[in-house]
């Protein structure tokens, strides 16, 4: 597939305006404003594009309830805090495309009726902040940002803010607290962001990639858009993979690839002809895979119904030589750190289950330890404020459902054989 996420950036200078013009960029936003702004919203419907975050929920969805509301101003929030670990496949658009992102927001304001926008930036992507903060400079020089953008009439102002390191910030209303400069906590829903967002007023949140989807679907058409990738999932998909693979990176790939093709085809097989043991297809709070279920459409309708999620398309490779029980423990011990502590399930139940594995990896588990994390993770599931609590069940859950002989090995033998 040619590639439009990633175009050109193989140009050391694909950051620059100029450059990004010379390859087709910023066609789009003057072809849009020949669209009324529902218009926009019916053609991203017809391409059926649905959220890269990590949600898939219906893009044209959100922004025809945020359209719906008739409280103003409205804001465009783009959330670029990519703190999942595992996860770096925004970074490739933030650093080499950040023009493909800019137009895709002055296009998404103009659909939705925000003359204000944000990009909410992971604070530990220092380079990225300059970059952006560039790009918007000349986006400002060359009319495509300001109160009449190309003589059309359409106001859009855009500012970077940076965050401070915060994981739960990637949840959408935590991301608001924290942008109004309070602590950054979720908020309970309802009231939903798109009535009840950013001061209160309806707020569009949508993830860098999904936003730098625009004007690929305004450029292509929503008919050539929807050919892309499964027809439940259509468009091109960034897939960042790390771990036991020859070939580690982001790729732009056809939504709903194979998880088997982008570890055997893309990315050169397992590292040094190694076995490959498990897998973690969506970042580290989704579902883990052994190595007998790789054989499913990386899409968000196809990988629940495999038993997994695709989360943000982080896919974690792991090997033979790996310790499943450690990597449970590591998870644990990052996400008990993250949480921000407003909900109990959460700020108690991470901080037990962190404690039970951190016994069970040192040679101290018990009898009864495994249905102790299981009754914990239980008490967890549907009772916090965002789905952290829920994904650090999650991860415990799906760990002792595929691998619970390692588990067992752990308290019975007081050791992991991996260390022998």
């Amino acid at each position: 597939m040619e590639k439009m996420l990633l175009k050109n950036i193989e140009n050391p200078a694909s950051a620059d305006i100029n450059e990004y013009k010379k390859s087709g960029g910023y066609r789009a936003v003057p072809k849009a404003a020949g669209y009324k702004p529902q218009e926009i919203i019916e053609m991203v419907k017809k391409a059926g594009l649905k959220g890269r975050g990590g949600a898939g929920f219906p893009v044209a969805m959100k922004w025809s309830f945020a359209c719906a509301d008739t409280k103003f101003p409205k804001y465009l929030l783009c959330n670029a805090d990519e703190g999942e670990p595992g996860t770096f496949k925004d970074r490739p658009i933030l650093e080499k495309n950040p023009h493909l992102l800019i137009e895709g927001m002055v296009i998404s304001g103009y659909a939705i009726g925000a003359e204000f926008g944000y990009i909410y930036l992971r604070g530990e992507y220092p380079g990225a902040y300059h970059i952006l903060n560039r790009a918007i400079a000349q986006a400002y020089e060359n009319n495509f940002l300001g109160d009449d953008i190309l003589g059309k009439g359409i106001k859009f102002h855009l500012v970077v803010h940076r965050g401070a390191g915060a994981y739960i910030c990637g949840e959408e209303t935590a991301l608001i607290e924290s942008l109004e400069g309070a602590t950054g906590q979720p908020r309970i829903k309802p009231p939903f962001p798109v009535n009840a967002g950013f001061f209160a007023k309806p707020t569009v949140v949508n993830n860098v990639e999904t936003l730098s989807n625009i004007p690929i679907i305004i450029e292509i058409g929503a008919e050539e858009y929807s050919k892309i990738g499964s027809p439940d999932c259509p468009g091109p998909k960034l897939y960042c993979v790390s771990g036991h693979v020859e070939k580690p990176g982001v790729y732009e790939l056809p939504m709903g690839t194979t998880l088997r093709a982008i570890i055997y085809e893309h990315c050169g097989g397992i590292k040094g002809g190694k076995s490959l043991k498990a897998v973690i297809p969506g970042g580290i709070t989704t579902p883990v895979f052994p190595a007998d279920k790789i054989d499913c459409p990386m899409d968000f309708v196809n990988m629940p119904r495999h038993g997994s999620m695709l989360g943000s398309g982080a896919v974690i490779v792991m090997d033979e030589t790996v310790c499943l029980v450690k990597v449970c423990h590591r998870a644990l011990k990052f996400l008990e750190h993250e949480s921000c502590g407003k909900c109990t399930p959460c700020r108690e139940g991470t901080g037990w289950l962190r404690s039970i594995l951190e016994r069970i990896e040192n040679g101290k588990g018990a009898e009864g330890d495994i249905e102790l994390m299981l009754s914990v993770s239980e008490n967890m599931m549907g009772k916090t404020f965002c789905p952290l609590g829920d994904g650090a069940a999650s991860v415990v859950r799906n760990f002792i459902k595929h691998f619970r002989n390692e588990f067992e090995e752990h308290i019975k033998n007081s050791k992991c054989k991996m260390k022998n």
